[in-house]
């Protein structure tokens, strides 16, 4: 998955991974109609999919309970922020440096070594298999000439989201977190995937691939303070709404922890009219790595309708190299 990510971030014009398909690039830009499907079905579908072993038959002011919930705490980020684990500041910090192109290893070194968490993970990821340095890499500066900016970014993105999945109390959250935190990781390579034929930022796009479930978790943790013994209402209606507003949620958080702000806006747009161009490649990712989950899962056959009529060609390409990532 790893030489993936760096090879999509390194190609940010998407040329020669169209070329290799041996596809006419006309065909394969992944900036065609999105279909006639509505994008809140497979919401709908991937909601029943991921409660189906915790779903119980709920009122409708229990429902109406979750999602009041939810929408209260969007109005306050930073309380929301506080239900799952504090991003490191210097992480964002870093990631507005590596904006600039230009930043040198020396910089960028005296930013990671503020964090001593951060120095280990550099450390450890430079000499890892996938590098293969001819000899122990010691120093932050040397670990960042190793990995580039490409291959920090993506260290960093992993790391920020990490503890997400592994500190979940109890409940719903708990359970549902492994599967949450794996459709982000495929949601954010899609539209790393798809963001060159929309001429969005491919780093971005990957980032709020990856920030779009914070939300969700945090209104699973709301939903099993409402809810007993790990249960989650049953109906899709409530589903596709309790993923809007979780979005909703994401947007604030990502702009509490100093995330770029194209990021956040992204989040808060997907699938509304007028969305940005990084919005347009998170909403198709986040389809696609929905569709993609489910299909594996024999929630859905290849030829559904979801996927016939929702996605062009291109983009039922990218549904496929997604079955690759584990």
């Amino acid at each position: 998955m790893r030489n993936w990510i760096n090879r999509l971030l390194n190609n940010a014009g998407g040329d020669t991974d169209r070329a290799d398909a041996g596809e006419p690039q006309s065909d394969t830009t992944g900036t065609g109609e999105q279909g006639k499907v509505d994008p809140v079905e497979v919401d709908k579908a991937f909601y029943r999919w991921l409660t189906q072993s915790a779903a119980y038959y709920a009122q409708g002011e229990t429902e109406q309970r979750i999602l009041d919930a939810v929408t209260d705490l969007s109005a306050a980020p930073g309380d929301a922020a506080g239900l799952v684990p504090r991003v490191p500041d210097m992480i964002p910090q870093l990631l507005r440096s590596l904006r600039d192109e230009d930043a040198s290893a020396i910089e960028l070194a005296q930013q990671v070594s503020k964090d001593v968490v951060l120095v280990a993970e550099v450390l450890r990821e430079s000499n890892s298999a996938y590098y293969q340095p001819v000899s122990p890499i010691k120093t932050v500066e040397a670990a960042i000439m190793m990995l580039g900016h490409n291959g920090l970014r993506v260290l960093l993105a992993r790391l920020a989201f990490r503890p997400i999945i592994q500190m979940q109390p109890h409940g719903f959250a708990r359970k549902a977190a492994p599967t949450v935190w794996s459709q982000a990781e495929k949601c954010g390579l899609a539209a790393s995937l798809l963001a060159p034929g929309l001429t969005a930022d491919v780093f971005e796009s990957y980032l709020a691939g990856l920030m779009q479930n914070v939300g969700l978790m945090v209104a699973f943790r709301l939903a099993d303070q409402v809810c007993e013994d790990g249960k989650m209402p049953r109906s899709a209606e409530f589903g596709g709404l309790l993923f809007a507003s979780s979005r909703q949620l994401s947007a604030g958080i990502a702009r509490h922890w100093d995330f770029p702000e194209s990021v956040a806006d992204a989040i808060a747009q997907a699938n509304a009219p007028g969305e940005s161009k990084l919005a347009q490649a998170l909403a198709l990712g986040d389809r696609i790595s929905k569709l993609r989950l489910l299909i594996d899962n024999f929630m859905l056959l290849p030829d559904h309708e979801l996927v016939t009529e929702g996605l062009d060609a291109f983009q039922r390409r990218c549904l496929g190299k997604l079955s690759t990532i584990n």
